[in-house]
């Protein structure tokens, strides 16, 4: 039976734009204002294919051929793409915000998403959405790491695996606080050490081996199939998209040494953005997103899990997700403290690794 995500609360920074079907000019979209014929998302990257063969790819193509919406499509880290947001918040130029937890949560306490309920909304289980109806999950997904299974014929199963001399500068981790996926080591290593005190003792003592901060989680993949570092943070729906063109990759999820591997769901969820300038546009590309047909195709295209309760994937990729989290324990964030705490959570992480 495929494991369906049953939390919901991913990611990297690209610099620059990357553009779906339009032109979004200098990145502001100034040209896209008058044109209502557009749609302009603000995305975590990992949804948009390398090769322009991922879900975001296959749903936009399909949302425009059969709506005649333009979508204007800028991605970047969790934490810049609300940051973005946040400082156009007088010129609006996003109508739909998609990002990790904490941001969605963020992008919401900054007064950034107004409130929508999308068609089949009643099709996603409640942990999965917004109590205020400012956001929702369009894919789930969960936090993972990945490492180069070609170099490494006995691969790591433990955090304190990764402390080895043989891993000097062979590791890489996203930067917490920047990007969704690098604020998750945080949570759980957390979690698995047992708070926060123990979990920075030992990501000082990960520094050693660690190649440095890295605002693209994306980008990590590429350096670990090549195997110019052995072992970076991920999560399941990106690095298994990324693994179809990767062969050397795989994803496993730590332990703490005598313990269960774990993980969290670490889901993409999307908000109208307040004051869009094309709101009308983000409800009906929000609609689409949700619709049976693009959500029967997170597995199958995506390498993620639908967000709605009525499906049940059974194609090869769900199957294959579906052997991947066997034996793994799912833990549920405290996402209210998280969004409270991520702060001094971050400054703890910059003290501890003197980054």
């Amino acid at each position: 039976m495929l494991i369906q995500a049953p939390y919901a609360r991913p990611v990297a920074a690209v610099t620059g734009c990357l553009l779906l079907a339009a032109t979004l000019t200098a990145c502001g979209g100034s040209s896209a204002a008058s044109d209502e014929k557009v749609v302009t998302v603000y995305s975590a990257d990992g949804l948009k294919g390398e090769a322009g063969d991922g879900w975001y790819d296959k749903v936009f193509k399909d949302f425009e051929k059969q709506t005649g919406i333009k979508v204007q499509y800028v991605e970047g880290g969790s934490g810049e793409m609300v940051q973005r947001a946040a400082r156009e918040k007088n010129n609006t130029q996003a109508d739909v915000l998609v990002t990790l937890p904490p941001f969605i949560q963020q992008a919401d306490s900054k007064g950034l998403l107004q409130a929508y309920t999308p068609k089949d909304a009643d099709m996603v289980g409640g942990i999965d959405k917004a109590d205020n109806g400012r956001w929702i999950s369009v894919v789930n997904n969960y936090f993972g790491f990945i490492h180069n299974k070609k170099e490494l014929t006995t691969p790591p199963t433990t955090w304190e695996q990764l402390l080895d001399p043989t891993f000097k500068d062979r590791i890489q981790y996203s930067t917490p606080g920047v990007a969704g996926d690098g604020t998750a080591v945080l949570i759980k290593a957390m979690h698995d050490f047992g708070g926060k005190e123990p979990a920075m003792e030992y990501l000082r003592k990960l520094q050693a081996n660690n190649v440095g901060p890295s605002s693209s989680t994306s980008k990590l993949a590429p350096k670990v199939d090549k195997g110019e570092i052995l072992v970076a943070n991920g999560d399941v729906q990106m690095n298994f998209a990324q693994s179809r063109s990767m062969p050397n990759l795989a994803i496993w999820f730590p332990a703490k040494q005598g313990g269960r591997p774990t993980t969290f769901a670490l889901p993409y969820a999307a908000g109208l953005v307040s004051d869009a300038p094309h709101s009308e546009n983000g409800k009906k590309l929000l609609d689409f997103m949700l619709g049976e047909r693009a959500q029967r195709e997170v597995s199958s295209v995506g390498g993620g899990f639908s967000v709605r309760k009525d499906i049940r994937a059974t194609d090869a990729n769900a199957l294959a997700l579906t052997r991947l989290m066997e034996g793994v324990e799912i833990f549920e964030p405290d996402w209210a403290d998280i969004d409270k705490n991520l702060p001094a959570y971050v400054d703890a992480w910059k003290a501890a690794t003197g980054s």
